[in-house]
């Protein structure tokens, strides 16, 4: 396929499956690269509301069958996945990051980041006219320590931001079993 965006289209035709869901979620969760047999596992454990060891082999060959036969060419054709069937081993590409904002913990209110940055932009200006016009307290400030306040502010939001995202997209099951059992 190529470089393009996916459309909404087809990003609702990929996502149309739970099944499909569930396999971008656990290939997020654990980095991007998964053997087949643990995808397996851990799909039909989240469908039949168990634990990988406490499956039955017919839950696992059903789902192994269809992620092996349907839902992995399917992604792997809309450049989501990188399947190497032979290998047994699927990875996420690039293309993947295009379909985070549609499997993304919805549930969970927003943080405003845009508006959050905003203010931390005014907040650095004020600061940096304060010492410029050398106005009490901010005057006994250096231009130099208030370069690194700035810097640090700037770092420790963007760090927090990335926690934050990393926090919401990564741990324990797909967002939308979360909200099914009331979590």
């Amino acid at each position: 396929m190529a470089s393009s965006e996916l459309s909404q289209d087809q990003v609702f035709e990929v996502l149309k499956s739970p099944r499909r869901r569930y396999a971008l979620y656990f290939l997020r969760r654990e980095g991007g690269t998964v053997e087949l047999s643990d995808l397996t596992d851990q799909v039909a454990a989240w469908e039949n509301d168990t634990t990988p060891s406490g499956l039955t082999s017919e839950q696992r060959k059903r789902v192994y069958i269809s992620l092996y036969q349907t839902h992995l060419p399917k992604l792997d054709d809309a450049g989501i996945v990188e399947y190497e069937r032979e290998a047994g081993n699927v990875h996420l590409s690039r293309r993947a990051r295009e379909l985070d904002s549609y499997l993304g913990d919805v549930s969970q209110p927003e943080i405003p980041w845009d508006r959050y940055y905003l203010a931390l932009s005014f907040g650095s200006i004020a600061l940096v006219v304060g010492v410029w016009f050398e106005i009490y307290p901010l005057s006994l400030l250096s231009g130099l320590a208030v370069a690194v306040i700035i810097l640090v502010a700037y770092a420790l939001s963007a760090i927090g931001q990335y926690l934050y995202y990393r926090r919401r997209t990564v741990q324990g099951t797909p967002p939308e079993l979360r909200r099914a059992e009331g979590q």
